[in-house]
């Protein structure tokens, strides 16, 4: 069927029996009313209503489409429950993204918010990629660096992402320690393949390590994890993930130019649908305690 307002302008006629009745719980003109039943019943080629001074009456074509139009409107009644009350629950799927060196912080947190939250099914994307929140890629984005300025996002301040730089044991006993930074040289460090990477680390690495003492280089930072707790050289990760492993060295006290600033980010047309309003308050209170 081409046109819903008629069939709508039907049922409530065949449901009030007048058209004055009809008008007013459609907000129309009577004249609205009638030719809405004139037009449905010539494209059906069937009468609809017996015309008579007291009002409409339906006629049995007109039984069965108000049983039909009943019917329908029972199911969109019913719909409209199950959407409004599926937008006021923590529910459905949940896409978050951040950077591969918060995963050994964001899983757990993310862990601990689905058993808060059964019945959300949680997607937590890494890597180096940004995730278009425009185009519904993520719900939630964790990002570092400078704010965030795509158009039509809700960017609040987060964190600081806090890195160290480590060596494993195995590593100190057959190279030693460096003393200071012009001593870098003399040693074996795992670096990001990538030399445009703009993490303020790896800029700041950059700039005081000469190339030949990158020895080993990783595009996946989980890779360039697992070198360093491998021995292979001395290696930037986060603090709490380096502090979690006791056969870490320190090697140098953490910078401030090491740090980054982290931003909580999620698109205006979401921002405020309780299962994305209601990660970010946990995400926050977690924060609080462990970052």
């Amino acid at each position: 069927m081409d046109n819903w307002d008629e069939i709508k302008t039907a049922y409530h006629v065949a449901r009030l029996g007048t058209v004055s009745g009809a008008a007013d719980a459609l907000g129309v003109h009577h004249a609205t009313v009638i030719r809405h039943i004139d037009a449905l019943e010539t494209r059906l080629s069937v009468k609809l209503f017996q015309r008579h001074a007291r009002g409409y009456k339906a006629t049995e074509a007109g039984e069965d489409l108000l049983r039909v139009a009943d019917a329908t409107n029972d199911q969109f009644s019913q719909l409209a429950n199950r959407i409004k009350g599926r937008g006021d629950s923590v529910s459905g799927d949940l896409v978050v993204t951040s950077l591969m060196e918060l995963a050994g912080w964001m899983t757990p947190v993310l862990v601990a918010f689905q058993k808060k939250n059964p019945d959300v099914t949680v997607r937590y994307l890494t890597g180096d990629r940004l995730f278009r929140l425009e185009y519904g890629e993520a719900h939630v984005a964790v990002r570092a660096g400078t704010v965030p300025e795509q158009p039509d996002n809700v960017v609040q301040p987060f964190q600081t992402l806090r890195i160290g730089l480590y060596a494993h044991r195995s590593y100190v006993d057959d190279h030693g320690l460096p003393e200071d930074v012009a001593a870098f040289g003399e040693h074996r460090f795992v670096v990001h393949d990538d030399l445009q990477n703009r993490a303020p680390f790896f800029i700041w690495l950059r700039n005081v390590l000469p190339e030949k003492a990158m020895t080993f280089r990783c595009l996946d930072t989980n890779a360039i994890r697992e070198a360093v707790l491998n021995g292979a050289g001395i290696g930037f990760m986060e603090i709490a993930d380096g502090e979690a492993h006791p056969d870490l060295v320190e090697v140098l006290s953490p910078l401030p130019e090491w740090e980054s600033a982290l931003w909580l980010v999620t698109h205006v047309d979401l921002h405020r649908t309780p299962k994305v309003q209601a990660l970010l308050k946990f995400l926050k209170d977690r924060a609080k305690d462990t970052l």
